[in-house]
C-alpha cells in the first residue's frame, strides 16, 4: 500500500469535517481546500469521489457545501483509503479486494507472499479500526 496524494487529501478532508461536524451544517469546497492547504480543483474531484462512495453529502449553490454522509464514528480510515486508492495490499497475490496470482513457482510456499499478507492484514487492522471519531478526538486533544 503506498498513501498517494489522492489518498492523502481525502483522508485530510475527511479528518477536517469530522473534526469540525459541530460548528457548521455544510463547507464549503474552498474553505476545506484553505484550511487543509489542499489544490482545490484536486479537492472537487477527490470530494466528488467519496461522495459517489456514500461517504459525503453535498448541496450546491451559494449556501453549499460538503458533510459527512454517516456518523464519524460509522466512517473508518480504512474506507475512505480503499476508496481513493484502491487495495490495501503491498502486492495483488495478498489482496482481499483485486487478488490476482503472482509469478512465484509455488505461491503456498512463497516467502514474499508471507510476509506481505502480514504486512497487509497490519496495515488493515489499523485502518479498519480507526474511525473518523478516533482521529477527530486525537486532534481535539492535541488542539
Amino acid at each position: 500500500m503506498k498513501l498517494s496524494k489522492r489518498g492523502e487529501y481525502g483522508l485530510r478532508a475527511m479528518i477536517f469535517l469530522a473534526v469540525h461536524a459541530g460548528e457548521s451544517a455544510l463547507f464549503p469546497i474552498g474553505v476545506i481546500a484553505e484550511r487543509e492547504n489542499i489544490p482545490e480543483r484536486f479537492l472537487e474531484q477527490i470530494l466528488l469521489a467519496l461522495k459517489n462512495a456514500g461517504l459525503l453529502q453535498s448541496k450546491k449553490g451559494a449556501a453549499g457545501g460538503y458533510s459527512l454522509a454517516r456518523p464519524a464514528e460509522k466512517i473508518t480510515l480504512g474506507e475512505i483509503e480503499r476508496v481513493l486508492d484502491g487495495p490495501l495490499a503491498p502486492i495483488r497475490c495478498v489482496s482481499q479486494m483485486a487478488y490476482q496470482p503472482c509469478d512465484c513457482p509455488d505461491e503456498a510456499a512463497c516467502g514474499l507472499r508471507m510476509a506481505m499478507f502480514e504486512v497487509r492484514a497490519a496495515v488493515a487492522g489499523v485502518l479498519d479500526r480507526t474511525s473518523l471519531a478516533d482521529v477527530a478526538g486525537q486532534v481535539r486533544a492535541v488542539r
